[in-house]
């Protein structure tokens, strides 16, 4: 990966990009909801999230390449395939933990990609400020408070903690890939071409692991359908836009408003009962973000 720093966001490009990330985020979060009402297994309704979203991508990245101010695209990237597996195993791990843990267990230690973004910035040339170091740690314990009320450790569960471990690693790589991509390639490119490997990694999981390819009913469809346009194109999408223009270690922090978000819906959709406490710490993460925001000297 380069590790030649890209030029820092006007003002005006940095507030769209914070808007897109506080979308990506909701989009992300939402995505617990359709898997649950999707009907078929896990490895299954992830392939089907990237795999569904690839039309609409495409018609994306054609768009971008049609533009006037459009670079010259330089094809193939590894930074791009890097991000396609990155995210793969994001998924992969992460559906793993959920089978093997917890979901609170699986969720907090999958919130911790900031952490690795942060310890791996200085590989792809961006630097962690040490407001970003303070706001990593006050979100970092918003989440736990968030969704650690129910957090257990177990022997028995240990593997699957390990695998939530692993999720907050495929996803911290994949915010640096995304990040170097996106210095050389329009947001619709990457994510057309990164999603053309994560589906064929996650088609060949799928394939090995699960036989039940088709939803029983139509509101299952339905469910695929919408995780691929809302939760990848419109999640992932806004993720990768968003890069654009801010680091990787802040956009890191912003996205942990995904756990919010998925908090929120579980409320809505499901009647899952939310608390002062997890008000708390959600309250908390929304501080840790704005004491990280970008600086006119960062």
């Amino acid at each position: 990966m380069s590790t030649a720093s890209a030029a820092p966001a006007p003002r005006s490009a940095a507030a769209v990009a914070l808007l897109a990330l506080i979308a990506s985020a909701a989009a992300m979060g939402i995505s617990p909801v359709f898997v649950r009402e999707a009907g078929v297994g896990p490895y299954t309704s992830a392939f089907y999230r990237v795999f569904l979203a690839l039309p609409l991508l495409w018609g994306w990245a054609r768009l971008e390449a049609r533009r006037a101010d459009a670079p010259a695209d330089r094809g193939w990237t590894r930074a791009q395939v890097a991000a396609g597996v990155f995210f793969a195993i994001d998924l992969f791990f992460w559906h793993l933990a959920c089978l093997k843990t917890t979901i609170a267990n699986a969720t907090l230690l999958a919130t911790m990609a900031p952490v690795w973004v942060m310890l791996l910035s200085m590989v792809i040339g961006e630097k962690v400020t040490r407001l970003m170091l303070t706001g990593l740690a006050v979100c970092v314990a918003g989440g736990a408070v968030l969704v650690g009320s129910s957090w257990q450790f177990a022997p028995e569960r240990l593997i699957g903690d390990l695998y939530g471990i692993a999720t907050s690693v495929g996803f911290g790589l994949y915010f640096l890939a995304v990040r170097v991509a996106r210095r050389e390639a329009p947001a619709g490119v990457i994510l057309w071409r990164s999603s053309i490997v994560t589906a064929a990694l996650l088609g060949g999981i799928a394939l090995a692991f699960e036989n039940a390819w088709m939803p029983a009913t139509l509101g299952g469809v339905a469910a695929l359908i919408a995780m691929a346009s809302i939760s990848h194109v419109g999640g992932q999408g806004l993720l990768a836009y968003a890069l654009g223009h801010l680091s990787a270690a802040f956009s890191s922090l912003v996205i942990f408003l995904e756990a919010i978000a998925a908090a929120l819906f579980g409320w809505l959709v499901f009647g899952e009962a939310l608390n002062l406490l997890q008000g708390a710490g959600g309250l908390a993460i929304l501080v840790g973000i704005w004491v990280a925001r970008p600086r006119k000297a960062d």
